[in-house]
């Protein structure tokens, strides 16, 4: 059997599953914000956020917005007004758990990347719950002069990347292919 994917801007009707996916990936933690704080991510940027669609249900978003190189948002606080900033920081990438190792996360940044270049040079972002590992396998460094509040987590790190040229993600056309899940 085919799955619909879409890659696609977030709708407004799509809130409710973001906060709803957000708060069971980060239960337990201090890296749940809520729906209204995650929206005023979305308001200050919604050329660079996501939603992963699977036949027609959110398993997985990216929020970023323009934000100043070497500071980040406060998490559960609300984005006003916008940053002008050829900085975007990737505030949150999340897949749903029983999606994970498909790729999906993978495509989302590749988009967001796609999306990123050539209004913007650099992508940061906080690497949480021991991701730092992973993000520095995509090309992101490390700046450990930058402070975090502990509501990051104690292995949280502020990172950055330049963004390439061209993109990573090939074309901003392509949102939608198919792929079989099974």
């Amino acid at each position: 059997m085919t799955a619909q994917v879409n890659i696609r801007p977030v709708l407004h009707g799509d809130w409710p599953g973001i906060a709803a996916l957000e708060a069971r990936t980060y239960a337990g933690s201090s890296l749940v914000e809520g729906q209204a704080a995650l929206e005023s991510k979305g308001r200050a940027s919604p050329d660079t956020c996501f939603v992963l669609e699977l036949d027609g249900h959110v398993r997985g978003y990216l929020l970023s917005l323009p934000y100043p190189l070497f500071q980040y948002p406060h998490l559960a606080q609300t984005e006003e007004p916008v940053h002008r900033s050829r900085n975007l920081h990737l505030h949150d990438v999340v897949v749903a758990e029983e999606q994970r190792g498909r790729g999906w996360g993978t495509g989302l940044v590749n988009r967001l990347t796609a999306a990123a270049s050539p209004a913007y040079e650099r992508i940061s972002l906080v690497a949480v719950d021991g991701m730092a590992t992973f993000w520095a396998a995509r090309g992101y460094r490390p700046h450990p002069e930058v402070g975090l509040p502990e509501s990051y987590g104690d292995d949280a790190v502020y990172m950055s990347s330049e963004v390439p040229a061209t993109g990573t993600g090939g074309s901003k056309e392509v949102s939608r292919f198919p792929c079989s899940v099974s």
